[in-house]
């Protein structure tokens, strides 16, 4: 059997690595970004570049997006010039960005308005393990949609878990991110009391992060910390973004969520002092600059 039509929405740090690894697979593609400029390779390697999301979604059984938050989300989906104006019955719609589930929800809404299917598909994992299809997709959505979402999704990843119902993908993402938010700004904090006490920061470093705090997260971040490498592989200011979004939908629940507050606030502080652009490694600087 022919491999589905993908059209890939996003081509960021993670949606780059992820649709090339669709494209590597044999599926045919195409493929929409803001900035056309990061679509040029994708030209060569043999996909369509199309010039608006309705464009890509032109033809396509499968429609994945990867994009910054549900601003940018909508604008892919929705309106005139959005995928779904394109969609015809039965295409399978899939969102990986870190939204909200409100958003989720609302998507998932119009796409069955359109007798489209849908399922939330927000992934663990960094550019690394996009480009590498080492994600982990965590999903929310219909289960049979899944199965037929499947040999897409499978390229991409390492593991696909079912989470629940529509939403549900989108929930324990940014439920994972508040924790990793607040791992980074802990590791920070260490970092920079180890540099100020005048410990001998290798030894230090290797007490947290082989015992008990070592968890992957920050094993890796602290490495970048101390190489003040900043490249990045998940921008600080979307981190920020995950936080607020985790306090928002905390809220709904009657919670509030204290560790990632604290985090946020540095996290904007960071943004404030013209770090936002680079990776999430690099709060550590505004910890070592505190007087």
């Amino acid at each position: 059997m022919s491999k589905p039509r993908v059209a890939f929405l996003g081509l960021g740090i993670m949606g780059s690595g992820m649709a090339r690894r669709v494209l590597a697979n044999g599926f045919p593609l195409s493929v929409y970004n803001r900035n056309a400029k990061k679509a040029e390779g994708f030209a060569e390697s043999g996909a369509r570049v199309a010039t608006s999301p309705r464009d890509a979604a032109t033809g396509a059984n499968v429609i994945v997006c990867m994009v910054a938050d549900d601003n940018a989300s909508r604008a892919m989906w929705l309106g005139e010039n959005g995928a779904l104006a394109a969609a015809t019955p039965g295409t399978i719609c899939i969102d990986s960005s870190t939204v909200t589930v409100g958003w989720t929800r609302e998507l998932a809404e119009a796409a069955h308005a359109k007798k489209c299917e849908f399922i939330d598909t927000p992934v663990t994992g960094s550019k690394t393990q996009a480009a590498s299809g080492e994600l982990n997709f965590l999903v929310g959505g219909d289960s049979a949609t899944l199965e037929k979402a499947r040999p897409v999704l499978a390229v991409m990843s390492k593991s696909i878990t079912h989470i629940g119902p529509v939403g549900s993908g989108a929930l324990i993402k940014l439920i994972n991110n508040f924790v990793c938010g607040v791992q980074i700004i802990a590791i920070a904090e260490a970092v920079a009391m180890i540099e100020r006490s005048g410990l001998d920061r290798t030894r230090a470093l290797e007490v947290l992060t082989q015992g008990a705090p070592g968890s992957p997260l920050v094993k890796a971040v602290s490495g970048r910390m101390t190489a003040a490498d900043y490249t990045p592989n998940f921008l600080l200011r979307l981190m920020a973004k995950d936080l607020k979004y985790s306090l928002e939908e905390a809220d709904k629940l009657s919670l509030h969520l204290t560790t990632a507050a604290a985090a946020l606030d540095t996290f904007q502080k960071a943004i404030a002092g013209g770090y936002g652009e680079k990776d999430i490694a690099a709060a550590v600087d505004l910890l070592r600059a505190e007087k």
